[in-house]
């Protein structure tokens, strides 16, 4: 089954990581984006139905920005169809990472799980990092 990645967020950070991960990664066709309340007539509830109806033949992962948000909070309603995988937390080494390995031919569950430990990684406290080479380079 073909996947879908879906960006969630409130505001406009769901279509400004887009385009970052486009400028980095190049466009993919993959990927749509919700950038929720931006208008004051924005319908959550409406709009994601809509989505899930557009991609019912594919496994739709969800990212979002913000875990117990409204955006995650809708999405989660949605999380018992067998077909639907939510992730918050959305940042650009995860969205990296899930984009160059969308295509593996595992399950899902096990890709997210691995996609999840490694963009981790990219997660850094430089200051720590560089004192921790320094004294490594010392000795």
């Amino acid at each position: 089954m073909d996947r879908e990645i879906i960006l969630a967020s409130h505001g406009k950070f769901a279509s400004g990581i887009l385009d970052s991960l486009e400028l980095i990664y190049g466009k993919n066709h993959s990927i749509t984006v919700l950038d929720c309340y931006t208008d004051e007539n924005f319908d959550l509830a409406e709009t994601v139905s809509q989505l899930f109806m557009r991609y019912k033949d594919k496994e739709i992962i969800v990212l979002t920005d913000l875990f117990g948000g409204s955006v995650n909070n809708e999405f989660l309603q949605y999380i018992n169809q067998d077909h639907v995988y939510l992730v918050a937390g959305l940042n650009l080494p995860l969205l990296i990472e899930l984009v160059s390995q969308l295509d593996a031919e595992v399950e899902t569950t096990v890709l997210i799980q691995q996609v999840l430990t490694d963009s981790k990684k990219m997660i850094q406290f430089c200051n720590e990092r560089l004192n921790q080479k320094i004294e490594e380079d010392e000795f």
